[in-house]
């Protein structure tokens, strides 16, 4: 998917922001709902549910690091990671549906996803038998009643467009069920983790979703669903979603949005990366590293008018795609020094598209066939983090 095309909205949501003076409008009122300072932000904890997440950059003790590692039986270790990308994810769908009609797709024991990928993770983590719920929702047409517009009481309010059609799709679609079975594969050593971004730190955020679905709390199907709207709203265009916590027995919200904010694909935890502990025991054979990106990454050119929306939209969509490029040449990198596998598929050509539509219907349904053909031919997997433009 090309990046500008949901990237106008963030470059509206960046003009918007000028009208931040406007606090009458601000939700979080009351002393008792935010965090006193960084000290205690640092410090917060989701009660009840004990070390459900962590910081993305958070330095980790060695022996603590096994909590977010897979704790699966077999010599190999499968791990698929989604990125962001809007409407793009239907090219992920696309290639999870092929990869099921081979009979080749693993079980993964690792799942990340973040922003659009957050919402196909669970999914993607639970199997083949999965595949139809995802067509259905980056195809059918269902997800163009995503752009539900606020104005104009969105333009001083917190965002632009209305939550209600997201939540009322996630809820719709994780259930109870799905959280069971997101539980029992937990219990198996396979883990599930999806990125937020905290808006009052400004860290990346991985939560372990396994181990919420695991937690038998009667709030647990909420705090699931509610991370993974948050994944994927973009700031200033969908509402932040609040999310209570608690740090020296004082209790707030934390405003989390959405994961792209600090990376596109989560990786994996700096700390891990980091570590001088390998990332699997030595009784591993193999690694291999799937990362699906839905977007495409290759140069895309579009004359740009000289407008401030226009240019804001365009720097936004040439920054999303250096981040990413950045991100992928470090888990490149890290797979070389470690032995690992590295399976890189993207989008690799430019598709229409109208900014002024962009969930439509038609543009998914392409970058659907794209991923579907592309795995279907054997041409989908790069081994190496190439991003030129092949046409040149």
């Amino acid at each position: 998917m090309r990046p500008l095309k949901v990237s106008v909205l963030v470059g509206l949501a960046a003009l918007v922001a000028t009208f931040v003076w406007l606090r009458g409008c601000d939700t979080r009122i009351a002393a008792t709902d935010i965090p006193l300072d960084a000290a205690q932000a640092e410090k917060a904890l989701i009660a009840g549910y004990g070390e459900i997440r962590i910081y993305r950059d958070a330095r980790i003790a060695a022996g603590d690091v096994r909590d977010w590692t897979p704790a699966t039986e077999p010599d190999g270790l499968d791990v698929l990671m989604i990125s962001g990308g809007g409407a793009g994810g239907a090219f992920g769908v696309g290639v999870l549906s092929a990869w099921s009609e081979t009979g080749t797709r693993p079980q993964f024991d690792v799942v990340t996803g973040v922003s659009t990928g957050a919402l196909i993770a669970p999914f993607a983590f639970l199997g083949s038998a999965h595949d139809g719920t995802l067509v259905h929702l980056f195809t059918s047409g269902v997800a163009d009643d995503l752009v539900a517009t606020k104005f104009p009481v969105g333009l001083i309010g917190s965002s632009l467009l209305r939550s209600t059609p997201m939540r009322r799709m996630v809820e719709e679609f994780i259930t109870q069920a799905v959280l069971q079975q997101v539980a029992a594969e937990h219990r198996k050593g396979r883990r599930l983790l999806v990125l937020t971004t905290n808006l009052d730190t400004q860290r990346a955020v991985v939560w372990n979703m396994g181990a919420i679905a695991n937690s038998g709390r009667l709030d647990a199907l909420k705090l699931f669903q509610d991370i993974m709207i948050a994944s994927a709203s973009i700031p200033g265009v969908y509402p932040a979603v609040m999310i209570e916590a608690e740090s020296g027995g004082r209790r707030f919200q934390e405003m989390h949005s959405d994961g792209g904010s600090t990376s596109q694909v989560l990786i994996l935890p700096q700390a891990i990366l980091a570590s001088t502990n390998p990332l699997v025991p030595a009784k591993r054979q193999s690694v291999d590293f799937h990362v699906i990106v839905n977007n495409a990454l290759i140069p895309e050119f579009a004359t740009t008018r000289n407008r401030t929306l226009s240019v804001i939209a365009r720097a936004y969509s040439i920054l999303l795609k250096s981040q990413t490029q950045s991100e992928l040449a470090i888990l490149y990198n890290y797979a070389k020094l470690t032995g690992a596998r590295f399976h890189l598929a993207t989008i690799d050509a430019q598709v229409p598209y109208s900014m002024l539509d962009p969930y439509n219907a038609s543009y998914m349904q392409a970058v659907y066939d794209l991923g579907y053909a592309g795995l279907a031919a054997g041409t989908l997997w790069k081994d190496s983090p190439e991003f030129a433009d092949r046409r040149l």
